[in-house]
Protein backbone atom coordinates (compact mmCIF):
# COMPACT_ATOMS: atom_id res chain seq x y z
CA UNK A 1 0.00 0.00 0.00
CA UNK A 2 1.21 3.46 -0.92
CA UNK A 3 1.79 5.83 1.80
CA UNK A 4 -0.53 8.50 1.51
CA UNK A 5 2.36 10.86 2.83
CA UNK A 6 4.17 9.78 -0.78
CA UNK A 7 1.63 10.95 -3.10
CA UNK A 8 1.94 14.25 -4.93
CA UNK A 9 -0.32 17.11 -3.67
CA UNK A 10 -2.92 19.00 -6.09
CA UNK A 11 -3.03 18.55 -9.39
CA UNK A 12 -2.52 22.38 -9.76
CA UNK A 13 0.67 22.30 -7.98
CA UNK A 14 2.45 20.12 -10.69
CA UNK A 15 4.90 22.31 -12.30
CA UNK A 16 7.98 21.69 -14.83
CA UNK A 17 11.34 22.35 -12.68
CA UNK A 18 14.11 23.93 -14.33
CA UNK A 19 17.54 22.67 -13.74
CA UNK A 20 21.07 23.93 -14.23
CA UNK A 21 23.24 21.22 -14.37
CA UNK A 22 27.10 21.23 -14.51
CA UNK A 23 28.06 21.90 -17.96
CA UNK A 24 31.50 19.93 -18.85
CA UNK A 25 31.72 20.87 -22.51
CA UNK A 26 29.04 22.24 -24.96
CA UNK A 27 30.11 21.79 -28.87
CA UNK A 28 28.55 23.31 -31.81
CA UNK A 29 28.55 20.04 -34.15
CA UNK A 30 26.51 21.62 -37.20
CA UNK A 31 25.51 25.76 -37.83
CA UNK A 32 22.42 25.06 -40.01
CA UNK A 33 20.66 28.10 -41.77
CA UNK A 34 17.63 28.23 -38.90
CA UNK A 35 18.82 25.94 -35.92
CA UNK A 36 21.97 24.47 -35.04
CA UNK A 37 22.90 21.30 -33.54
CA UNK A 38 24.87 20.56 -29.96
CA UNK A 39 26.74 17.88 -28.40
CA UNK A 40 26.61 18.60 -24.53
CA UNK A 41 28.34 16.57 -21.93
CA UNK A 42 26.61 17.46 -18.48
CA UNK A 43 26.81 16.11 -14.71
CA UNK A 44 23.91 14.49 -13.70
CA UNK A 45 22.76 12.07 -11.16
CA UNK A 46 26.26 11.48 -10.14
CA UNK A 47 27.63 10.44 -13.82
CA UNK A 48 28.73 12.69 -16.87
CA UNK A 49 26.22 12.53 -19.50
CA UNK A 50 26.76 13.23 -23.33
CA UNK A 51 23.35 14.33 -25.33
CA UNK A 52 23.08 15.80 -29.00
CA UNK A 53 20.03 18.53 -29.34
CA UNK A 54 18.87 20.88 -31.81
CA UNK A 55 19.56 24.25 -30.40
CA UNK A 56 16.52 26.02 -31.59
CA UNK A 57 15.51 29.76 -31.46
CA UNK A 58 11.87 29.30 -30.59
CA UNK A 59 8.53 30.34 -32.31
CA UNK A 60 5.24 31.93 -31.91
CA UNK A 61 1.83 30.49 -32.84
CA UNK A 62 -1.56 31.64 -33.29
CA UNK A 63 -4.84 30.22 -32.65
CA UNK A 64 -6.87 32.85 -34.77
CA UNK A 65 -10.79 32.23 -34.51
CA UNK A 66 -13.38 34.79 -35.73
CA UNK A 67 -17.12 35.66 -34.80
CA UNK A 68 -18.71 32.40 -36.08
CA UNK A 69 -16.62 30.08 -33.66
CA UNK A 70 -13.93 29.18 -36.87
CA UNK A 71 -10.57 28.27 -36.41
CA UNK A 72 -8.03 29.61 -39.51
CA UNK A 73 -6.27 26.43 -40.50
CA UNK A 74 -3.24 26.65 -43.20
CA UNK A 75 -1.59 23.58 -45.43
CA UNK A 76 2.16 23.68 -46.28
CA UNK A 77 4.23 21.02 -47.75
CA UNK A 78 7.17 20.22 -44.77
CA UNK A 79 9.71 17.85 -46.30
CA UNK A 80 10.65 15.64 -42.92
CA UNK A 81 7.28 14.62 -42.97
CA UNK A 82 6.78 14.38 -46.95
CA UNK A 83 3.07 15.81 -46.07
CA UNK A 84 1.14 18.96 -46.72
CA UNK A 85 0.06 19.12 -43.05
CA UNK A 86 -2.64 21.48 -41.64
CA UNK A 87 -1.20 24.10 -39.28
CA UNK A 88 -2.11 27.16 -37.39
CA UNK A 89 0.27 30.56 -38.58
CA UNK A 90 3.09 29.95 -36.90
CA UNK A 91 6.92 31.15 -36.97
CA UNK A 92 10.68 31.25 -35.08
CA UNK A 93 11.26 34.23 -33.03
CA UNK A 94 14.18 35.04 -35.13
CA UNK A 95 14.00 39.00 -34.94
CA UNK A 96 15.83 40.18 -32.38
CA UNK A 97 14.45 41.86 -29.38
CA UNK A 98 10.69 40.73 -30.58
CA UNK A 99 8.70 39.42 -27.84
CA UNK A 100 6.46 36.15 -28.97
CA UNK A 101 3.49 38.34 -29.06
CA UNK A 102 5.35 40.80 -31.43
CA UNK A 103 6.21 37.91 -33.79
CA UNK A 104 2.64 36.29 -33.91
CA UNK A 105 1.34 39.52 -34.59
CA UNK A 106 3.76 39.29 -37.81
CA UNK A 107 3.69 36.21 -38.10
CA UNK A 108 -0.70 36.45 -38.62
CA UNK A 109 0.23 39.33 -40.87
CA UNK A 110 2.50 37.54 -43.11
CA UNK A 111 1.08 34.01 -43.52
CA UNK A 112 -2.46 35.11 -43.45
CA UNK A 113 -3.09 38.60 -44.21
CA UNK A 114 -4.94 39.52 -41.38
CA UNK A 115 -4.56 41.18 -38.03
CA UNK A 116 -5.95 41.32 -34.81
CA UNK A 117 -7.78 43.13 -32.40
CA UNK A 118 -7.89 41.02 -29.17
CA UNK A 119 -4.83 38.73 -28.25
CA UNK A 120 -4.14 36.62 -25.38
CA UNK A 121 -1.82 34.01 -24.28
CA UNK A 122 -2.87 30.24 -24.30
CA UNK A 123 0.03 27.60 -23.49
CA UNK A 124 3.88 27.48 -23.99
CA UNK A 125 4.85 24.36 -24.97
CA UNK A 126 8.37 22.33 -25.61
CA UNK A 127 7.78 20.54 -29.00
CA UNK A 128 10.48 18.18 -28.49
CA UNK A 129 12.18 17.75 -25.52
CA UNK A 130 14.05 14.92 -25.82
CA UNK A 131 15.29 16.00 -29.08
CA UNK A 132 15.52 19.60 -29.11
CA UNK A 133 15.16 23.36 -27.20
CA UNK A 134 12.56 24.66 -28.69
CA UNK A 135 9.45 26.45 -26.71
CA UNK A 136 6.79 27.56 -29.05
CA UNK A 137 4.08 30.16 -27.20
CA UNK A 138 0.43 30.14 -28.46
CA UNK A 139 -1.54 32.75 -28.41
CA UNK A 140 -5.60 33.06 -28.89
CA UNK A 141 -6.07 36.06 -31.75
CA UNK A 142 -9.79 37.17 -32.03
CA UNK A 143 -11.35 40.74 -33.51
CA UNK A 144 -10.07 39.66 -36.80
CA UNK A 145 -9.58 41.43 -40.03
CA UNK A 146 -7.75 41.87 -43.28
CA UNK A 147 -4.49 43.77 -43.78
CA UNK A 148 -5.72 44.94 -46.73
CA UNK A 149 -2.74 43.76 -48.44
CA UNK A 150 -0.78 40.45 -49.69
CA UNK A 151 2.44 39.41 -48.50
CA UNK A 152 4.64 37.81 -50.97
CA UNK A 153 5.09 34.57 -50.48
CA UNK A 154 7.89 31.76 -51.75
CA UNK A 155 9.49 28.44 -51.37
CA UNK A 156 6.98 25.81 -49.94
CA UNK A 157 4.97 29.15 -48.66
CA UNK A 158 4.31 30.25 -52.06
CA UNK A 159 1.02 27.65 -52.49
CA UNK A 160 -0.49 28.06 -48.98
CA UNK A 161 -3.81 27.01 -48.83
CA UNK A 162 -6.15 28.67 -46.13
CA UNK A 163 -9.21 27.35 -44.57
CA UNK A 164 -12.17 28.72 -42.24
CA UNK A 165 -13.19 25.32 -40.05
CA UNK A 166 -15.32 25.17 -37.10
CA UNK A 167 -13.55 24.84 -34.13
CA UNK A 168 -15.68 22.08 -33.12
CA UNK A 169 -14.48 19.85 -36.21
CA UNK A 170 -11.05 21.12 -36.21
CA UNK A 171 -11.30 19.15 -32.38
CA UNK A 172 -13.01 16.31 -34.30
CA UNK A 173 -9.96 15.65 -36.98
CA UNK A 174 -7.12 15.82 -34.03
CA UNK A 175 -9.36 13.40 -31.58
CA UNK A 176 -9.68 11.03 -34.98
CA UNK A 177 -5.97 11.55 -36.04
CA UNK A 178 -6.79 13.33 -39.37
CA UNK A 179 -4.76 16.22 -38.41
CA UNK A 180 -1.75 15.10 -36.39
CA UNK A 181 0.63 18.79 -36.22
CA UNK A 182 1.31 19.10 -32.97
CA UNK A 183 0.85 23.17 -32.38
CA UNK A 184 -2.00 22.83 -34.26
CA UNK A 185 -3.34 19.93 -31.49
CA UNK A 186 -2.24 21.94 -28.67
CA UNK A 187 -3.43 25.36 -30.07
CA UNK A 188 -6.98 24.56 -31.10
CA UNK A 189 -7.76 22.21 -27.73
CA UNK A 190 -6.02 24.50 -25.71
CA UNK A 191 -8.71 27.46 -27.29
CA UNK A 192 -11.65 25.57 -27.20
CA UNK A 193 -11.27 24.28 -23.40
CA UNK A 194 -10.63 28.22 -22.96
CA UNK A 195 -13.97 29.25 -25.12
CA UNK A 196 -15.88 26.84 -22.73
CA UNK A 197 -14.55 27.66 -19.73
CA UNK A 198 -15.25 31.52 -20.62
CA UNK A 199 -18.66 30.65 -21.99
CA UNK A 200 -16.93 32.84 -25.63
Amino acid sequence: MTDAASLPGPVERLRDEPVEPDIVVSELVYEGRVWDVRSDVFRYGGAELERQYVDHPGAAAIVAVDDQDRVLLIQQYRHPIRSRDWEIPAGLLDVPGESPLESARRELEEEADLSAAEWSPLVSVFTTPGGNDEVVHLFLARGLSPTGHAHAREAEEADIRVEWVPLTDAVTGILEGRLRNGILAVGVLAAAERLRRTGA
